[in-house]
């Protein structure tokens, strides 16, 4: 399932041919930096190429050998330098991983898979907020409750609704640029961290070459705290996500029924009632944002090593980081095939509005009172009073239940208002007369 709404870009970074070879252009570059050092013979670099371009042209064929070599060897990166060294077949291979570590090159091209992912999720945000925006400015005055804890505020707008979408994802954006900066770090400064066998200088030059800062100070490994700020930027984002599937559930709900996802014709709701259409992908959505939370959890966990390094975190990141970045691609995939795809109901708002009678004025009645001279208390007192009555003369089954028409019956009310005052204060227009400015501030 989750491949058919993922990019094959995505899933390829995190193929293991990929990592081999993204290993493979390291030690070259590494090799390369030391040839300018006068440490490794031009000659030999020559042989040791010709040798890689064999594996290069042929990254499956690596991940068989390694894999073929590391069952006996029981260590990956030892059975990547072999299959290598074979292909050199040469005393020229004794330079292949000359001063390096694994974790040099494992932690290095992580990095570069990272970085690859986060250009890709970034590219998603982005085609998100193009469709977000789209659906904002074609309902930018289409008048639709506000709730609080539920229940019926004041009118906004659902095209305000898409805007604050539109500005949550922006912010989600900037995270992720963020996050990719900060986790474009690489280091091949040795076992321990000290540089000791080679020189920072081709840390610097492999770095380079990759678009990688350089790990100012590193332990065997580029520390955790790195990748837990990636994870935790990731399930953010998927928290964002659920917090507007969870919005369109309930604006799906049958007694709502303002929006509704898109049900595509021989689509089937339910195996017992043929009648549903139920808002799966939401809810779908909403269980995998919990996925990518309990993943940065396990992130944050490897933060906390022992001494210089172990291999506590290895396991864990070979499941949580392939898994993460595929499943936001995933997640952004469907956002944006449900926001491109909307069922909106505008004559629904309309109706729902008509279910408070009119009692979302009554802030601006409120307001009013307390500009006519009267205190918050008193004012406060009235509105309510009158509301109450509102909801006793609906819940008695009255069809004259209205909020406008019961304060203008209420003398201590009326008494404070010109005749028509108080039709002029009550209106859908007073409500919405600052949406442009919002959706200015926001850049729609």
């Amino acid at each position: 399932m989750i491949g058919r709404y993922t990019r094959p870009e995505m899933r390829a970074i995190w193929t293991d041919a990929n990592k081999l070879s993204i290993w493979l252009k390291i030690e070259l570059l590494a090799s390369e930096a030391l040839v300018a050092q006068g440490v490794v013979p031009k000659a030999d670099f020559a042989r040791i190429k010709k040798g890689a371009a064999v594996w290069f042209a042929n990254p499956e064929g690596l991940f068989e050998r390694q894999k073929e070599l590391e069952k006996k060897l029981n260590h990956d990166v030892i059975g990547f330098t072999t299959a290598v060294a074979e292909k050199i077949n040469h005393r020229a291979s004794r330079w292949f991983h000359f001063g390096l570590t694994s974790s040099d090159i494992v932690d290095t091209s992580f990095a570069v898979q990272l970085t690859q992912s986060a250009d890709l999720l970034i590219a998603d945000i982005k085609i998100l907020r193009k469709s977000i925006a789209k659906k904002a400015r074609k309902y930018k005055l289409t008048p639709c409750i506000g709730r609080s804890h539920g229940i019926h505020g004041e009118p906004t707008t659902f095209g305000l609704k898409l805007a604050l979408m539109y500005d949550e994802f922006g912010r989600a954006l900037r995270r992720l640029e963020t996050a990719r900066k900060t986790v474009s770090v690489g280091k091949l400064s040795g076992a321990v961290g000290t540089s000791a066998h080679l020189s920072p200088k081709v840390e610097n030059f492999v770095c380079k070459k990759l678009g990688l800062t350089p790990a100012p100070l590193a332990t065997q490994v580029v520390q955790r705290d790195i990748h837990a700020e990636f994870m935790n930027t990731l399930a953010l984002i998927g928290a964002s996500i659920e917090r507007w599937a969870v919005e369109f559930r309930h604006l799906q709900r049958t007694e709502v029924l303002e929006a509704e996802e898109p049900f595509t014709k021989g689509q089937k709701g339910s195996s017992a009632m043929p009648h549903k259409r139920n808002p799966i992908t939401w809810e779908r959505l909403t269980g995998l944002a919990r996925v990518l939370r309990g993943n940065s959890i396990a992130a944050m966990e490897n933060v906390a090593l022992w001494h210089e390094r172990d291999i506590s975190h290895s396991s864990v990141e070979r499941i949580i980081f392939p898994d993460s970045c595929t499943l936001l691609n995933y997640m952004f995939h469907l956002f944006i095939r449900m926001m491109d795809g909307l069922n909106v109901y505008p004559e629904n708002m309309k109706k729902n509005l008509g279910l408070s009678l009119g009692m979302w004025n009554s802030q601006t009645v409120l307001l009013a009172l307390i500009r006519k001279g009267l205190t918050r208390e008193d004012a406060y007192d009235l509105v309510q009073r009158n509301a109450m009555e509102t909801w006793a003369v609906k819940h008695a089954g009255r069809d004259d239940a209205d909020f406008l028409e019961q304060l203008k019956s209420d003398p201590d009310v009326a008494k404070h208002f010109k005749p028509g005052e108080l039709e002029g204060l009550c209106t859908i227009e007073f409500h919405l007369k600052e949406v442009s400015n919002r959706f200015k501030a926001v850049g729609l």
